[in-house]
Parts: structure tokens; C-alpha cells; sequence
């Protein structure tokens, strides 16, 4: 088959190139599209894709949002016209699904998170939704999906492309020329996602994290903004202790090397429990039932108040316990595919 995929945001280049591997392997045509948002297009590039830009970030206001959706959408469907595709694949790109309705071409989203508004638009529209099976069906059919439009796997999507992850020997070299000092305690940090659509509330317990941190002097703080205005806004603060990176590292790598993650999002939390590093959520809004189970597993911390701060342990981690969970790729592909 022809296949089109469509990159929206950073965590789904390498989700996407674990399964792109897979496609390819049986045969399969790739095209990849991808939006200039965050770090998606330089990572797509470091991935091996190729991918054809189409389109940015709508900002904060929902107004804007939806007319770049809309705008987007027209510019794929555009692109996509003559290109014959067998199949649109994304994680939840709502213009991509919007393009090959449009198109008629059949349509895979998948999914891990039930409290995104735009769900009510991406699991409507698809052909076929694809969630862990933690994904509590009353959302599902919240958002209008019909039953026989699901499929579940067992995992997580961090899981599909960390499962056979092996840390690169070399990644120290590019931890000491950021100024990384091996002695020390490396926390990495991620801060909220103020202009995404589900996250529409204050949460002042990152920064309150981030000033804990810097008051130690055996810690330093690796810290990836989300945007521009939060690069800006961090970056005025760095020094030996908090390093803003200006160029994208190999996540995966940067995790396993760290002690502890500390996120107000979801993908590096996860992230860190597959790789087996210590990491704690300070994300204030409804959480995902991924992430609860991941919670209950014992791998994932949550911080919802400046006492659960206080009691974080923030020292060297022992060891590693990644979770290898190497099925859920073969799982997922099929689910896909079939």
C-alpha cells in the first residue's frame, strides 16, 4: 500500500519511526508529511523522514486554532490529491483527518489521551481509532466513537519505540559540552503545554519545582522549552546550574541519562517509566488512565502539591528498570494494517 503520515508534533517522530521500520518491511510506500511545530521538522529530518511541510502552530485562542486547522487541512488534501495513498496514519493530526475524509482515503488515528477536546473531531471522522487498552470506553464514546471503529493495545505508545532502546556511549560527550558536570544530579525538566487546547488552567507548581532544584548545589537542571516565549523566558535564567539546550538532543538518550524527569506533560513522563528512570508529574489537569496505571505500577510519581515537592527524593538513581515491552510494536502495526 501507499501510505501517508502525518508528523504534528515532536513526540510523533519517533513513535512514527519505529513504525515506519515496520512498514517498510513488508512492503509498504511511505510519504510523510509533517507541521513546523516545536521541534517536529528537525527531529523528522534526524529520523531519516523526509518530510513535506505543510503548515505551523494556530497559537492559544481557539478561533485561531481552528482556522489553521481548516487551512492546514486544505493545504494537505492540495498535496495529497494526485499522490494516490492507500492509507492516512497519524496520532491524532485533525487536519490529516480532515484531508482524507475529504479525499476519501481511509483513515488511522490513534490516541492516549481522553480529555483532549478535539477528540470530538478526530474520533468522529476516522476510520479506524487505535488506543491503549487502559482508554476508558465511556470517552470513547463520549468523543462519538462507534465500536467497531476501536482497536486497543496493550502498552503504551512510548513503549512501541523504547522497547529495544540502547544508550549511545557517545551521548556523554554531548552532555559535557552543554556543561553537564557527571558528579552532579541531573534532573530533567519539561514545562507545561500552555497554548495546547486541553490545557487551559494554571499550574505554578513546575516553577516552584524548577527554583526547589536550583537551590541545591549538587543539581543541575536540563530544561526543554515547548515554544519560543518559554525558551525566552527560561533561557534568561540559565547558568551553570539550569542549561536551556539551544539545538534538539536525542531525547531518549538525554532520559536515560538523567536522574530524574520532572514534566507538567504526558510524553516524557512515559518516556522515563519505559526507560526506567525516576520521574515525577506535576501536570495539574485530568490525567490520563495511562497514566494513573503507570501510577499504580509504581513507575510514575505525582506531584499535586508543594508537600509532595518537599518529600520528592532528588539524588542519583541506582539503576535503570526499563520495561521491554516488545510486543506492543508488532501489536500496534497489525492493529494498523489489518
Amino acid at each position: 500500500m501507499r501510505l501517508w503520515i502525518d508528523l504534528a508534533n515532536s513526540p510523533h517522530v519517533p513513535f512514527f519511526k519505529a513504525l515506519a521500520a515496520r512498514f517498510v518491511e513488508c512492503g509498504h510506500a511511505i510519504e510523510t508529511t509533517a507541521r513546523a511545530f516545536a521541534e517536529t521538522v528537525p527531529l523528522a529530518h534526524a529520523a531519516g523522514f523526509k518530510p513535506h511541510v505543510v503548515g505551523a502552530h494556530g497559537g492559544r485562542e481557539v478561533s485561531a486554532k481552528a482556522g489553521n486547522l481548516m487551512s492546514r487541512a486544505w493545504s494537505l488534501a492540495t498535496w495529497a490529491r494526485k499522490r494516490q495513498f492507500d492509507l492516512a496514519i497519524s496520532h491524532n493530526s485533525y487536519s490529516q483527518i480532515l484531508a482524507a475524509r475529504a479525499l476519501r482515503i481511509r483513515r488511522v488515528t490513534l490516541m492516549d489521551y481522553e480529555y483532549q477536546p478535539a477528540n470530538h473531531l478526530a474520533f468522529r471522522l476516522t476510520s479506524r481509532i487505535i488506543v491503549p487498552a487502559s482508554f476508558p470506553a465511556r470517552q470513547l464514546r463520549r468523543y462519538g466513537a462507534s465500536v467497531g471503529k476501536v482497536r486497543r493495545y496493550h502498552g503504551t505508545k512510548e513503549d512501541v519505540y523504547l522497547a529495544d532502546f540502547q544508550a549511545d556511549p557517545s551521548f556523554a560527550k554531548e552532555l559535557c559540552e552543554l556543561g553537564v558536570r557527571p558528579d552532579n544530579v541531573l534532573v530533567l525538566m519539561r514545562p507545561p503545554a500552555h497554548d495546547a487546547l486541553y490545557h487551559r488552567f494554571q499550574n505554578n507548581l513546575f516553577d516552584e519545582a524548577l527554583a526547589m532544584l536550583l537551590a541545591r548545589d549538587n543539581v543541575q537542571v536540563v530544561l526543554l522549552p515547548r515554544n519560543e516565549q518559554q525558551r525566552a523566558t527560561y533561557s534568561s535564567r540559565a547558568g551553570d546550574r539550569l542549561i536551556v539546550p539551544t539545538e534538539p538532543l536525542d531525547g531518549a538518550n538525554l532520559i536515560a541519562a538523567s536522574d530524574l524527569v520532572i514534566s507538567a506533560g504526558g510524553t516524557i513522563n512515559r518516556e522515563a517509566a519505559a526507560l526506567g528512570v525516576p520521574v515525577a508529574s506535576v501536570y495539574a489537569g485530568a490525567w490520563a488512565a495511562v497514566d494513573e496505571e503507570l501510577v499504580k505500577e509504581g513507575r510514575l510519581q505525582r506531584i499535586a502539591s508543594s508537600e509532595d515537592l518537599r518529600k520528592l527524593p532528588v539524588q542519583r538513581k541506582s539503576s535503570s528498570k526499563p520495561r521491554r515491552a516488545i510486543a506492543v510494536i508488532d501489536e500496534v502495526v497489525r492493529l494498523i494494517l489489518e
